[in-house]
């Protein structure tokens, strides 16, 4: 099993880049920082199925093994900046029990934070979900299902070298007419026999 490097570790000496989890080489190994744990730290493992959470409290080790469908989505979240601290950005994989909400990706700056936040919606299956002003979740983009829903776009020709391979015909055909209430004439029909 390959093994990432854990939210919140110093950055290497000499390196510009903030160290993140990459969405693309799951399963993923990290620890997040938990209040009522035993040494403030939890320990989660991410696969593309399940989410298994590990942490101590008062000496007592547990684990809470879930599949990855119980969550809500992946949300992208906005932090206030408080005192001293710049505000933030961070992507979190959302579940109705915000003890089991996991942080995926954080930074100061939302440069790459449509990137991420899609590519881990993507591999995990998940929704997509934005934290509104009142802190309420809402889905970013109408859904029927897994299929995003946009408005329909009109037909049009293209200058392409395939257009002349299609033919026109088709550009030019109306819907067909219905046929309720429309006359139909019955006939007895005559067979001759021998």
């Amino acid at each position: 099993m390959r093994r990432q490097t854990a939210i919140g570790r110093a950055t290497p000496a000499g390196s510009s880049r903030d160290e993140r989890l990459d969405p693309f080489t799951l399963p993923v190994q990290f620890s997040v920082a938990d209040k009522a744990a035993d040494g403030r730290v939890r320990y989660v493992e991410l696969t593309r199925d399940r989410v298994v959470v590990r942490r101590a409290v008062r000496g007592m080790k547990m684990a809470v093994n879930l599949p990855v469908t119980v969550y809500l989505g992946v949300a992208l979240r906005m932090e206030p900046a408080e005192g001293d601290a710049p505000g933030a950005v961070s992507i979190i994989l959302e579940h109705r029990d915000n003890g089991l909400s996991l942080p995926l990706f954080r930074a100061d700056d939302g440069t790459d934070i449509v990137a991420e936040w899609q590519s881990w919606a993507r591999v995990l299956g998940m929704p997509l979900l934005v934290t509104g002003p009142d802190g309420r979740l809402r889905e970013a983009f109408h859904r029927i299902g897994a299929v995003r829903v946009a408005s329909p776009t009109g037909r049009r020709r293209r200058r392409s070298a395939i257009r002349m391979r299609r033919p026109s015909i088709l550009l030019r055909r109306k819907v067909g007419r219905s046929i309720v209430g429309a006359n139909v004439h019955r006939e007895r029909e005559i067979i001759a026999r021998d």
